[in-house]
């Protein structure tokens, strides 16, 4: 690679679902790794092999059908998580294997290892992975908050032990650019063999410098950043891979980097990530927000109409935007709704396409215009609701009064069985939910009910997220529909199915999020 070749490696598929509540289906991580192959990402990281059985056959899959990428399995510093990961990636025409573990103060104490026994362990340990996949990637957790000189010592242990990649991780947020730049820069002048091996950066957004910290370090020595889409990550997320890509691009008179990924997929994958995690992009996002490229001050809006370069830096066709908003309507036949989801950067097959049209129908009867964002908003619906999910809402009723409580009555599919309750709430909403409890008895906890309008006006969709935990275990699920309460209905429905998974999930195995420590030492 040259010199000024930034490699991209995507994590969201392992850091990224580590975000509570933002767990992929088998078929939804396949699904976004052939998108992320396909936009260009160098380095996939697929999963944490040994967490469990559900990880290991996403991750193998995943390297199986990879045509572009590395595929890249997550592994503790040990044989067991380092062969398992090899079992996973071996498959993979381009492969590798990343080890890590703590070495900052706090993180030793983890495991209660010492300095010395720590070090030894690294040695064996990447020695291991090196004598199984020649493409080694070692990572010391919590670097950041690592002595120098015990940084420096791990480093060259790694290095001799065969690792061709050091990640510089920066695991809770806590460093600044000028220090990522200079700790980067004095890493490559100070350890012997830093000159022949890539150094990455790992940076999380705990302080809103993630992407700085990241852009920071390649300018300090770093080719490789790891990056999630959307910034999806554990507490306040990771550097997300559009703003450092767009950076580059845009701002390549100051930064003379490079990287390989194809920015016209960014708003389409942006999209499917926010669909299938449930998380939601806030509309002032950098790059892939909803309001990124809108412009409603008047000024602006006169600028724009002279000159578009008056207010943007970036042409929302860079990153896979039309430059059009024409709206749909009743009228509209499957052609051309199937040419507006090409244009929104979704491409679907006949059956779904079918799906989506009847949906399309329904909501054009009820609304005068049917926008871009109600067409998004179906297509996540359509990905919100799988015929085999256990629980599916067949019918609900609400009654409503200003001087009681509201009322709801819900019909539900439960295994197969119809199975329909009353209650009574606190507005429809809470009705609903109570409703839906007496017919799927759970102790889960909302932790978040959230509803935004996709367009505006009386007639618009509301999408509801709702994020639900139950012993440990949190799963979050999405609906759209102009009926706000159907839609918090469907929501609550789709988290309770999603919980009902996740449960199973980690019943199979140790989840990656909640895998102890105490087998390092």
């Amino acid at each position: 690679m040259s010199d000024t070749q930034v490699l991209i490696f995507d994590t969201t598929l392992r850091d990224g679902e580590q975000s509570p509540g933002a767990t992929m289906t088998h078929d939804e991580k396949l699904e976004i790794a052939s998108m992320l192959d396909d936009m260009g990402v160098d380095i996939i990281e697929a999963g944490f092999p040994i967490a469990s059985e559900g990880d290991f056959a996403a991750v193998s899959e995943i390297a199986k059908n990879s045509v572009n990428s590395r595929i890249c399995g997550l592994a503790r510093a040990n044989f067991a998580d380092i062969d398992r990961c090899w079992e996973a990636v071996k498959h993979a025409k381009q492969n590798r294997i990343h080890t890590f573990i703590g070495t900052s103060p706090l993180h030793r104490a983890i495991p209660n290892l010492t300095m010395d026994e720590m070090a030894d362990k690294i040695h064996q340990t990447v020695t291991h992975a090196r004598n199984l996949c020649d493409n080694v990637q070692w990572s010391p957790m919590d670097a950041t908050r690592t002595e120098w000189d015990y940084l420096c010592r791990v480093i060259e242990i790694a290095i001799k032990a065969g690792a061709s990649t050091i990640n510089i991780p920066d695991t809770v947020g806590y460093t600044a650019p000028a220090e990522s730049a200079d700790l980067i820069k004095r890493l490559i002048d100070t350890v012997p063999g830093a000159d022949e091996v890539i150094f990455a950066t790992h940076c999380h957004n705990d302080l809103g410098m993630a992407t700085a910290n990241s852009l920071a370090a390649v300018a300090g020595g770093a080719r490789q950043i790891e990056c999630t889409i959307n910034g999806l990550g554990e507490r306040a997320g990771n550097t997300a891979l559009e703003e450092v890509v767009m950076a580059l691009k845009t701002r390549h008179d100051i930064m003379p980097w490079t990287t390989g990924i194809d920015t016209t997929k960014i708003m389409a994958i942006s999209r499917r990530v926010s669909t299938v995690s449930g998380f939601l992009v806030q509309p002032n996002k950098a790059i892939v927000g909803k309001n990124a490229f809108a412009h409603e001050s008047g000024i602006h809006q006169d600028g724009m109409l002279k000159n578009r370069e008056n207010f943007e830096i970036m042409r929302p066709e860079d990153v896979g935007l039309s430059g059009t908003s024409l709206p749909l309507g009743k009228h509209s036949g499957r052609a051309a709704l199937r040419d507006k989801l090409e244009q929104l950067g979704f491409e679907v097959g006949d059956n779904q396409l079918k799906d989506i049209f009847v949906r399309f129908k329904e909501l054009a009867d009820r609304k005068k215009e049917v926008f871009d964002d109600d067409i998004i908003a179906l297509v996540r619906a359509d990905s919100g609701e799988d015929e085999d999910d256990r629980l599916q809402l067949v019918s609900m009723k609400v009654v409503c009064g200003t001087g009681g409580p509201a009322e709801s009555t819900i019909e539900m599919e439960v295994d197969g069985k119809d199975i329909t309750a009353t209650a009574e709430g606190d507005g429809p909403v809470d009705a609903s939910f109570k409703a839906i409890r007496e017919i799927h008895p759970n102790a889960a906890r909302l932790q978040l009910y959230q509803v935004s309008a996709v367009t505006e006006g009386t007639d618009a969709q509301a999408t509801v997220s709702v994020r639900l935990e139950e012993d440990g275990v949190i799963a979050t699920g999405q609906s759209a529909n102009t009926d706000t309460v159907v839609a918090s209905a469907k929501a609550y429905i789709h988290a309770l199915n999603r919980l009902l998974v996740r449960r199973d999930k980690v019943g199979e195995g140790a989840d990656a999020k909640e895998v102890s420590y105490k087998d390092l030492a």
